[in-house]
């Protein structure tokens, strides 16, 4: 048996016609660069996130960026972020010289430890990305309580986590503004790099929209010095498609989560925890292992494919190795970088496919 880690050929031939329809008007119509189709998807991003402002970018990273100049981080203010994450959440506080502030994970959930904020805070802090990792919320009740103490924005990194959920409120819509990535892998992903921004503040969304597209938000009127970052009519249009199916695929996902974990339960490997009161959507499934090479050399030769979602934590990366971190700053990360494994999860796997996939797990952790 073959099986991918993720299968965006079976995704597509699920919604074939649907998709064909909206690339073919795009082409027809030559609306490629905004238009029509991008406010469209603005307007139905909105409605799913329940916020009323989305301005769509070029990629995740770039959302990031944006919401932060938008707010005037820059040089010389600190931005504190998980240290467990993928590169673009530290990444872009540090292209606007800024400087990221990394805390350690909670053991059980792989997202910001709220309670070592504290430690973390000084008179340069000027903001708090959370990560919203696999599709698992961050506690933000806590993280909100203690930016709105120390009057910090709050950034919501959502670009695995569409849908997510904690106390029946949607990730995203707890801090000043969120961002999502809409890779091809994501839950709800386009055929190339897109991104968005999302918000309720309306002068924030109206400055991010400027520097998104050149410090204009009409032609030729440029107020301030921006940037060329530009969800196109193409990806809009396929985002739409996709986005009136993601709550079934998140069903899915979550039918796939809970039969992976029964299956599980009486293993050597540690499967993911779901936090309380929250609705997880599963952008990947992650257990943890000894001896994971051993793990993904015999789930190879099974033909499953499987990935490290992430080899490093952040501040361990050559990136940072100026800044002298060790693990010991940071023993959770640590820890669970050297045995975290990504296994396949996608809306399309069937019941033998995950049973065969745990079968070869057991046997492989026995062997």
């Amino acid at each position: 048996m073959n099986v991918p880690f993720v299968d965006l050929k079976a995704q597509y031939l699920a919604i074939k016609s649907e998709i064909d329809t909206a690339i073919s008007d795009v082409i027809l119509s030559g609306a490629f660069i905004g238009g029509p189709y991008v406010t469209q998807f603005e307007k139905d991003f909105a409605s799913f996130i329940r916020l009323n402002h989305v301005i769509g970018c070029a990629n995740g990273t770039d959302s990031l960026e944006i919401i932060m100049k938008a707010m005037g981080i820059g040089p010389g203010d600190e931005v504190i972020v998980p240290a467990l994450s993928w590169f673009s959440t530290s990444e872009a506080v540090g292209s606007l010289g800024a400087t990221p502030v990394f805390v350690d994970i909670e053991s059980d959930y792989y997202t910001m430890n709220p309670d070592l904020l504290e430690a973390a805070l000084t008179e340069k802090t000027k903001a708090i990305i959370p990560v919203h990792l696999y599709g698992q919320a961050a506690n933000m009740p806590a993280i909100m309580a203690f930016a709105n103490k120390h009057h910090l924005k709050v950034i919501e990194d959502c670009a695995q986590s569409h849908g997510a959920e904690i106390n029946n409120q949607l990730c995203g819509t707890f801090g000043h503004a969120a961002s999502f990535s809409f890779y091809p892998g994501k839950n709800l992903g386009s055929y190339g790099d897109a991104g968005a921004i999302a918000t309720n503040d309306e002068e924030l969304a109206k400055r991010c929209r400027m520097i998104a597209n050149h410090g204009q938000l009409k032609k030729h009127d440029h107020q301030i010095e921006g940037r060329n970052s530009r969800l196109d009519g193409l990806q809009a249009a396929i985002l739409s498609v996709k986005l009136k199916h993601i709550e079934q695929w998140t069903v899915l996902r979550n039918e796939h989560s809970k039969r992976y974990s029964e299956l599980l339960s009486n293993s050597a490997v540690q499967f993911p925890k779901v936090r309380e009161n929250s609705r997880h959507v599963f952008h990947l499934y992650v257990i943890q292992c000894k001896s994971r090479e051993h793990m993904m050399k015999q789930l190879a030769e099974k033909g499953i494919q499987t990935a490290i979602h992430y080899p490093s934590p952040l501040p361990l990366l050559k990136a940072y190795a100026h800044r002298n971190f060790t693990e010991e700053q940071f023993p959770v990360a640590a820890s669970a970088c050297k045995a975290i494994l990504s296994i396949p999860m996608f809306p399309e796997l069937d019941a033998s496919t995950i049973t065969y996939v745990v079968t070869s797990i057991k046997n492989a952790a026995n062997a």
